[in-house]
């Protein structure tokens, strides 16, 4: 009589995971340091709103970026991890909170960068303005890079953070033309050029220049 056996299958080794994979966990002085601020003064940083594996590593570091403008987007990028639905009211203490925080951290480089507003009238720039004259006011010797958002292209808006004069002015576009309807939903390729090349020509016509970059 035939029986029927399990043919003797030989399971592979799992190889192991490289190094460069793994998330470190949040750990030091620095870290604990700034998680404190973070908290106290409830600001939001796109490490923890986009939640961004290398948190630990530039925290423990003490090295953060801030975001301004609350912690909810009203645009719904496929690449971003930030919350999209309908903000809260705009925090109008907001600038002096960072600018303290950028003081008590003792930085020499602080970068900045805001959930998208289309929901207010300035899109937010009024508050970006305010927040560059505060850590300049509280922290004349910091160097500033301002990661911002389109405004929709409206130059008004767009010259606020000429007239403020940070001294990088950056704008990503993400990715390439034919995937920007799936990448940036919301966004425009197009608008983002003209973004730029309005403020490279803004930047021209009078010195000392900020820093013009896009990504």
């Amino acid at each position: 009589m035939e029986t029927n056996t399990a043919p003797n299958i030989t399971t592979p080794e799992r190889e192991p995971k490289p190094k460069w994979l793994r998330v470190k966990l949040p750990t030091g002085k620095k870290y604990t340091e700034l998680r404190g601020l973070v908290d106290k003064y409830k600001l939001n940083t796109i490490c923890v709103s986009g939640s961004c594996p290398n948190m630990g590593e530039c925290w423990g570091e003490g090295t953060a970026t801030f975001m301004i403008l609350g912690n909810i987007c009203t645009r719904s990028c496929g690449f971003c991890g930030v919350k999209t639905g309908r903000p809260e009211d705009v925090d109008w203490d907001e600038p002096e909170k960072v600018a303290r925080s950028i003081k008590i951290m003792n930085i020499k480089h602080a970068v900045l960068t805001s959930v998208d507003r289309d929901d207010l009238k300035d899109m937010g720039s009024i508050l970006w303005a305010e927040t560059v004259k505060a850590v300049r006011r509280m922290n004349p010797e910091t160097t500033l890079e301002t990661l911002i958002p389109d405004f929709q292209g409206i130059e008004r808006h767009l010259d606020r953070m000429i007239e403020v004069a940070p001294e990088v002015i950056s704008h990503n576009i993400e990715t390439v033309k034919r995937l920007t309807r799936e990448v940036r939903i919301q966004a425009k390729y197009d608008r983002s050029l003209e973004v730029l090349k309005y403020i490279k020509d803004q930047l021209g016509k009078d010195a000392p220049n900020p820093v013009l970059c896009w990504a």
